[in-house]
């Protein structure tokens, strides 16, 4: 990494912590679920994007995550810092299950069987049997955490929703430093690899079945990450809150950051928490028509993704400035 790299993510970080000092507290709310997308983003970006399986189905395991995070802290009492990991945990062992008997399917064959489980899931969560841990249709409700108290020793006066915002931070810093440094090692290549061609990468012994299930189970451990922080920040799940809806906002989100591209899950997130609602400004009428012509122009200017147009125009830029350096006498 060089300088003007490392340079420029030092800004970005100062600027996304003085943020929450210089908005109002919904803006804060909204910038935190950007957060939470862009982990969940990211994790379904190491499936699609880095190994080539299609899900339509992540947002089951974002539901997980948000039912373990509510659950231990609503029945057992837990903190809601220590539900993270628990719900990251529970949704390792369930993908990496799930992606066991996915192993034979590839293609649509393999997103329809992502879809299927992304529908059955909330109605799941709804059986009669379940509601004494699940709350049935009702959900459960949650406490949003305050500040640490060491920080008001020290000072530092802030409330729930700066809190949040900074703890939601600091766990997106870890698991996209966690997503680098995976994707920049052995495992990474493989995935990759497999994504190119399956057949190439198990002929330079690339054991494609194990790759295969642990990728599925790396992305539905960061979607149910996403989903602990989610509950935590919402203060309330309920099954109609994770549709098949949210699996399909999901997909578009890294396609339109971009697809194979770590920076591109934030984009994506961008794009799906204000879009909408810049549509639904637009026209109280037809939001979702303004949504489409928005998601249309994205995808006929930018066919890479929004890391991919960057990428580009940076470096467009990086050779105008060689060339007119080298026509200088």
């Amino acid at each position: 990494m060089n300088k003007r790299v490392l340079a420029g993510y030092t800004v970005l970080l100062l600027i996304a912590c003085a943020l929450p000092f210089v908005v109002s507290e919904y803006r804060t709310f909204q910038f935190t679920l950007v957060l939470i997308y862009s982990i969940a983003l990211l994790g379904l970006n190491i499936l699609t994007g880095f190994n080539g399986q299609i899900s339509l189905g992540h947002g089951a395991f974002y539901a997980i995550g948000a039912y373990c995070a509510a659950i231990l802290m609503d029945k057992a009492g837990i903190p809601y810092w220590a539900t993270i990991p628990a719900a990251g945990a529970v949704c390792l062992v369930a993908g990496f299950l799930f992606g066991l008997p996915a192993l034979r399917l590839e293609g649509l064959y393999l997103a329809l069987a992502t879809f299927a489980l992304g529908v059955s899931l909330p109605q799941l969560l709804k059986y009669h049997h379940l509601e004494e841990w699940t709350g049935g249709v009702q959900g459960i409700v949650i406490t949003k955490p305050d500040a640490p108290e060491f920080l008001t020793g020290l000072g530092v006066a802030l409330n729930q929703d700066q809190w949040l915002y900074f703890f939601t931070l600091a766990v997106t810093i870890v698991m996209f430093l966690l997503a680098w440094n995976l994707l920049r090692g052995r495992i990474g290549r493989a995935m990759m690899a497999i994504r190119d061609n399956h057949v190439a990468a198990e002929a330079m012994g690339v054991d494609n079945s194990m790759v295969k299930s642990l990728t599925f189970g790396v992305s539905a451990m960061f979607t149910g990450i996403a989903g602990a922080l989610g509950a935590i920040a919402v203060q309330f799940v309920a099954p109609d809150s994770f549709n098949i809806f949210l699996s399909i906002t999901f997909l578009i989100g890294i396609v339109i950051g971009g697809l194979s591209s770590i920076s591109g899950a934030l984009y994506g997130a961008l794009f799906i928490q204000f879009v909408p609602n810049i549509a639904d400004e637009i026209s109280k009428a037809a939001p979702w028509a303004i949504f489409g012509l928005f998601l249309l122009g994205f995808i006929y200017l930018m066919p890479m993704g929004v890391a991919g147009a960057i990428r580009m125009g940076l470096a467009r830029l990086t050779r105008k400035v060689h060339n007119k350096q080298a026509e200088k006498p």
